[in-house]
């Protein structure tokens, strides 16, 4: 009888280190670039980072484009407008410059324009027909590693709420993933990316999808992270605490690309878009309450999580476990200056069942440890509240 149920593990080609990024040319060139669309923002942009990557690929005698006009939570409308850009342009390459918000963008760019449709076509798991354009990213932020993975996550405007859609499709063809780009992130930026990567790190060790492969990557996240994220927060030039940011960023986003989520990104995705708050932000504000509420059903995953944290629970019971874990997760949130309720962001008690209805639709509700009901999501809201 075999030991491990089979699963699938899937990553996409990526360079790690100091200097990854000047590859772009060369991997541009590969592809047969002509004219490449740069997806940024105006903060990448103001950081200098968007001329290295066009002289990178002048270079290479690639011609370059910027589409710039996206917000921090990528909108269905700024996807359209992007995708319109992209053709009105005769583009043929895509190249990512940014945080997670930019890459999802430049993800879902490439699919309007590949299925010539409506990007909420796509919301959902395995709904993409034809892949996008080939797409290469370099991650500004050490977060959501979407530069690695399955996910893409886009604003629904009308109904307020992010829409999760979750396609082979949607890995990047190259990751080229740089710890310097990371030098100019603002310490609150480095503190909710920070969480938003430790979170996808647990929710993927106690996702009912992982794997011994998942698990290995999960752990090492883990450990990367808790380790150095308040240094990277402290000291925002500290070139070895960013890489080991980014590269606990990067295992986390091995691992839950392919174990996916839980309740915290479905409820982060929910709060995020009716807000419009900081995805990592939106992660820190429920992360204690969601493990309080899961314990109970992977008690010795989250045990594994308290020894990667550095906490020695041998001999604790199943809700002293739950209290010592989450008292110094929220610890580790109030020392790196991120709001302890929800209320202080702007969340009223009436907000709870909307948010709730579309936590409780959330594709990441699929894999958390304990089933959740829409009734068991209202309380864990109002218990963040």
């Amino acid at each position: 009888m075999a030991l491990y149920e089979m699963r699938k593990f899937v990553a996409p080609e990526f360079i790690f280190g100091v200097g990854a990024r000047h590859r772009v040319g060369f991997y541009a060139r590969n592809m047969r670039a002509r004219r490449v669309l740069i997806v940024s923002d105006p903060g990448v942009i103001a950081a200098g980072w968007l001329q290295d990557v066009q002289h990178d690929l002048s270079e290479m005698g690639i011609e370059s484009v910027v589409f710039k006009h996206l917000t921090p939570n990528p909108k269905d409308y700024e996807v359209m407008a992007g995708a319109a850009f992209y053709a009105r342009e005769r583009c043929d390459v895509i190249v990512a410059l940014g945080g997670g918000s930019v890459i999802d963008c430049a993800k879902a760019i490439g699919l309007v324009f590949s299925n010539q449709c409506d990007i909420h076509v796509f919301e959902g798991a395995d709904q993409v027909d034809i892949p996008g354009p080939p797409l290469i990213c370099i991650p500004t932020t050490a977060g959501t590693a979407a530069e690695i993975s399955q996910f893409c996550i886009i604003v629904n405007s009308p109904e307020r709420y992010k829409m999760a859609i979750i396609s082979k499709s949607v890995v990047p063809d190259v990751a080229l993933i740089d710890p310097e780009t990371t030098l100019t992130l603002d310490p609150h930026l480095t503190a909710c990316t920070g969480i938003d990567a430790l979170t996808h790190a647990i929710e993927a060790y106690v996702s009912t999808a992982s794997s011994p492969v998942v698990d290995v990557h999960a752990l090492a996240a883990i450990k990367l992270i808790w380790d150095n994220i308040e240094q990277a927060v402290a000291a925002t030039d500290c070139l070895s605490a960013r890489e080991n940011m980014l590269l606990g960023s990067l295992q986390a986003g091995l691992a839950f690309s392919n174990a996916s989520l839980g309740a915290v990104h479905a409820m982060a995705h929910s709060l995020g878009g009716y807000l419009d708050l900081p995805h990592g932000e939106c992660n820190a504000l429920l992360l204690d309450h969601v493990v309080r509420f899961n314990i109970s059903k992977a008690s010795e995953r989250y045990e594994k999580i308290g020894e990667m944290m550095g906490l020695d629970l041998r001999g604790l019971t199943e809700k002293q476990r739950a209290n010592r874990i989450t008292e110094t997760l929220t610890s580790l949130r109030n020392r790196m200056g991120i709001v302890e309720r929800m209320r202080l962001c702007g969340v009223k008690e009436s907000d709870i069942p909307e948010l709730a209805f579309h936590a409780a639709n959330d594709a990441c509700l699929v894999t958390n440890p304990r089933h959740a009901s829409i009734g068991d999501i209202k309380v864990i809201y109002g218990e963040a509240l």
